[in-house]
């Protein structure tokens, strides 16, 4: 049975830790010597310094019964800002920060879940199949950590990541791949009140072609940004330099890469049209997840919250999050709701209740797996 205060107190100490992106060395250490006092073996890759932080990927074994499929329960281990100093407090059923910083439950309302799984699978006997476990270092901002993860070291069938809205039962089955669309615009300088017919304004080049631009929602699958311009020196300068950093995503890749194009041709076009220069480049940072509702991962899921009387939710996201790079490394990978609210906010919060019922639904996950075997 879970035990709510344990899994409270541990939460709240977890959140004191500070864990920002690529600062997650006490946090990594702390999860180890808890993983390892559970009985897993415990390795941590290389990432880190790969990304310029200073603590890789925990990846953690417990052996189970082999004929059991083997699960993957994965989190990340880094806040966002302000996340230094973090205290919370527990009043009337809520825990929050105090006010000036997150809170933290992205994600460590999922490590408190998947440790108190393990501990209550344990404690009485119930049977499973062998367990992985990865906590991910830089998810935010880029899934740094995931992405810099050798596949090699993942050898589980399904996976559950705990990084998602609403409460436990609340299922992700379709996520976008996302595009990373960047330009370097090259005009030519000049003098803008002495000879400005002599320059090439790069920021009208850029001006130009993000008018003619698809921005937002383009449709139903599809959304699309320029969210970063840098450029210019001086207002009697004409610029002859931009910087644009933008992103294409879609729940189906030929529209993503057609939105792409499309971004790209814009930029092209507006260069052409005003003789200045334009490099582009359109790179994919993670691919999509596309579950069908019979799939394996969903079907113990779904069990599973049945079995607890949760709500079922399966949901479609704009967002990108771990479970994308899981699923590109060809594991059916499923994003679970753990009930976090108002994440990346310093008025972020979670209930006792969800914090319990996380950990209940991944104990009944293991429980589901080995009658679905």
């Amino acid at each position: 049975m879970v035990n709510k205060n344990r899994i409270i107190e541990e939460f709240m100490e977890m959140t004191k830790i500070d864990s920002e992106t690529r600062n997650e060395r006490e946090i990594a250490d702390y999860l180890r010597l808890k993983l390892e006092s559970l009985g897993l073996d415990v390795f941590e890759d290389d990432a880190g310094s790969k990304i310029g932080g200073n603590a890789g990927n925990i990846i953690a074994q417990l052996p189970g019964k082999n004929n059991i499929k083997k699960i993957l329960f994965s989190c990340h281990m880094d806040t966002v800002q302000p996340g230094k100093g973090i205290e919370p407090i527990l009043v009337e059923g809520i825990i929050k920060s105090q006010g000036d910083t997150i809170l933290g439950a992205d994600d460590k309302a999922g490590i408190s879940a998947i440790l108190e799984m393990l501990r209550v699978i344990k404690e009485e006997e119930i049977e499973y199949g062998p367990l992985q476990i990865i906590f991910s270092v830089a998810e935010e901002g880029g899934l740094h950590g995931a992405k810099n993860l050798d596949p090699k070291h993942i050898n589980a069938q399904l996976a559950y990541v705990l990084d998602s809205s609403g409460p436990a039962g609340h299922m992700v089955i379709q996520g976008p791949a996302q595009n990373q669309v960047d330009a370097v615009i090259t005009g030519k300088a000049a003098h803008a009140g002495m000879a400005p017919e002599e320059g090439i304004n790069a920021i009208q080049i850029a001006a130009r072609a993000i008018a003619r631009m698809k921005i937002g929602r383009v449709d139903e699958e599809t959304t699309s940004n320029i969210g970063v311009i840098k450029g210019g020196k001086a207002t009697n300068i004409v610029p002859d330099k931009v910087w644009l950093e933008g992103e294409a995503r879609s729940l189906n890749r030929d529209k993503l890469d057609k939105q792409s194009q499309h971004m790209k041709e814009c930029l092209l076009r507006a260069a052409e049209e005003l003789g200045g220069q334009v490099d582009v480049k359109i790179n994919l940072n993670y691919p999509e997840i596309c579950l069908s509702e019979d799939d394996e991962v969903i079907t113990i899921a779904k069990m599973a919250a049945k079995n607890l009387g949760f709500a079922i939710v399966l949901e479609k996201t704009g967002g990108g999050s771990d479970a994308n790079i899981l699923s590109g490394y060809g594991i059916s990978t499923l994003n679970i709701g753990i009930g976090m609210e108002k994440v990346h906010t310093t008025d972020e919060f979670i209930t006792v209740e969800n914090l319990v019922n996380n950990a209940r639904f991944l104990v009944e996950i293991v429980k589901a797996a080995r009658i679905n075997n």
